[in-house]
């Protein structure tokens, strides 16, 4: 690739070396490929970092020109740099657990999901709870797994473990015991619990019935949700994420509470925006008028609700019935006038809201309720997010743009649920499905992320799904949906500027430019020159967050 310094770029690092030579960086970074991410989509040679953030970035030349004696000069080698990856959406002390947990996401029969549980309640005292897991039922034919599989392997621990996307759990009979749910047991609303024949539940609860099960497992402690995010940042880092927008784990608040007694005890390595949820904005309200809205590390304001529920769970909210399942289009996780009523109370707070819709009618509906609210209470900088924004229909495509809503979406989602989604929802719907380009095209503020754990939190495969929209099963090499493929710069983007942007942080991070923090990762390979397919085989040699080294890979 020819590197090209724009004239400006030029001139901001020689009046940036003339007013920093009386005080040399801290640290120099020499013969890369920097793609600074800034507007105009510049390339420089090197930077520097002073004092956790960039003071010039340019040439080699001007940058070895600002060093003193005691700046230290790291040689990039030619290798590629980003600015720091930002995730949008993250379950993150979900995934720290998730770790520490039993793995069924390749599980790929009832059997080797059977065996799995086991050899992981082996290692387990007896009343130790199996949680986590991760399964995907479509790895093995799409029949939902049963209490029955399991209840052999796990005579002593009571075992709840969820499909991937978190919107269904399997228990084992121990589990349900503990929990009262029999065949008496009435179908909460926003939620299904799947029977036999008999009326016999067959341990799986999906949505707003899993809440029967989690009334009953403990609280974990501070101890293990302090070393569940130790684990969940050491992976993230290691994978170049810089900032997450966590979505919540344990209710949100506790999640909030762990986040600050590690940035307390100096023990928070990477930038976070923490979303507590919707239905307690007055809590939030009052939080933020006694504690301001946090810093650049750690900062809050904004409320995560939901609509529906998810397309493999068959509880995302469409307008017609699913074509594998047409007794159904979906179910609504929360009453519509609740919903309608706690957006409405939040943004007249002043609050970031952001809702959870992946149906084509919840999508809908929920950019009716914003363009609703911003007539009721008049302009101003809101940023509304849709979390998913998976499947759309045509109308809706250009009222993202048009109303300013934030698609929050995650691009692993499309080569995963590419395998199967044609039999959900038949040929028509999914050409609107993660409709990356269309969005793009519309002039939507398209923002990505993992939704981790429902998906791995590495933003380069993220960049290789939305490149390539190849399917994990290898079978759409040419990308599944392949109109709605996009640029290597416009997921770049997607996982940097634009989601600092959508979480209030553009002033600080987003893009390797003067007086912003320096948060950066290195990669094996030019992500410009590659083939896109190559793209999920690149390494994250070097992540760094506020000038200091976080990670550094072989």
């Amino acid at each position: 690739m020819r590197l090209i310094l724009p004239a400006g770029l030029l001139l901001l690092a020689a009046f940036s070396v003339s007013a920093c030579m009386q005080n040399a960086p801290d640290r120099i970074f020499v013969n890369g490929v920097v793609w600074t991410g800034d507007e105009a989509g510049s390339f420089a040679e090197a930077f520097a970092v002073d004092d956790s953030t960039f003071s010039i970035i340019g040439s080699n030349k001007d940058v070895r020109a600002a060093a003193g004696s005691n700046t230290e000069v790291v040689d990039l080698g030619g290798a590629f740099v980003v600015p720091g990856l930002i995730d949008n959406h993250t379950h993150f002390l979900t995934g720290g657990f998730q770790l520490a947990s039993v793995d069924l996401r390749s599980a790929d029969s009832p059997e080797e999901f059977a065996r799995r549980i086991g050899a992981f309640a082996e290692t387990l005292p007896a009343g130790r709870w199996i949680l986590g897991g991760d399964w995907d039922h479509e790895a093995w034919g799409g029949r939902l797994p049963e209490r029955d599989w399991i209840d052999a392997v796990t005579p002593d621990n009571p075992v709840f473990v969820n499909r991937l996307d978190g919107h269904m759990a399997i228990a084992n009979s121990r589990a349900m015991d503990l929990a009262g749910i029999t065949a008496e047991t009435e179908t909460p609303e926003g939620g299904e619990i799947v029977r036999y024949a008999s009326g016999r539940p067959t341990g799986v609860l999906k949505d707003d019935a899993m809440d029967l099960m989690y009334a009953v497992i403990p609280d974990p402690s501070e101890k293990e949700l302090d070393e569940a995010l130790e684990r969940a940042a050491e992976h993230a880092l290691s994978n170049g994420v810089t900032q997450i927008h966590d979505v919540g784990s344990y209710g949100g608040w506790t999640d909030l509470a762990t986040f600050q007694r590690a940035k307390a005890a100096n023990r928070l390595p990477l930038r976070v925006y923490s979303l507590v949820p919707l239905s307690t904005y007055e809590r939030l309200d009052e939080y933020v008028v006694a504690n301001g809205r946090g810093d650049e590390w750690l900062h809050w304001g904004a409320l995560k609700g939901f609509v529906d529920g998810s397309l493999g769970s068959t509880t995302a909210w469409f307008y017609e019935p699913y074509a594998d399942a047409p007794g159904t289009s979906g179910i609504l996780i929360n009453d519509t006038t609740a919903i309608r009523q706690d957006i409405i109370a939040a943004d007249g707070r002043g609050l970031h809201v952001a809702v959870h819709a992946i149906g084509d009618r919840a999508n809908d509906w929920l950019l009716g309720v914003y363009a609703d609210v911003e007539a009721m209470h008049g302009p101003r900088d809101r940023r509304y997010r849709i979390e998913h924004a998976q499947h759309l229909s045509t109308a809706a495509i250009p009222r993202f743009a048009e109303l300013g809503v934030v698609p929050s979406m995650q691009p692993y989602h499309a080569i995963d649920d590419g395998r199967w989604a044609e039999k959900r929802i038949g040929p028509e719907r999914i050409k609107t499905t993660y409709a990356f380009k269309s969005l793009l095209d519309a002039g939507a503020n398209l923002t990505f992320g993992s939704d981790w754990t429902v998906a791995p939190i590495d933003p380069i495969e993220g960049i290789y799904a939305a490149v390539t929209r190849r399917t994990i099963d290898g079978a759409n090499p040419g990308g599944w949906v392949p109109e709605q493929k996009i640029t290597v710069e416009e997921a770049l983007r997607a996982y940097t500027s634009n989601s600092a942007w959508a979480g209030f942080a553009e002033a600080y991070s987003g893009s390797i430019e003067q007086g912003k923090g320096a948060d950066f990762v290195v990669l094996s390979e030019n992500l410009f020159d590659i083939d896109p397919v190559a793209i999920a085989d690149v390494r994250v040699l070097r992540t760094v967050v506020g000038g200091v080294d976080r990670f550094r890979g072989e």
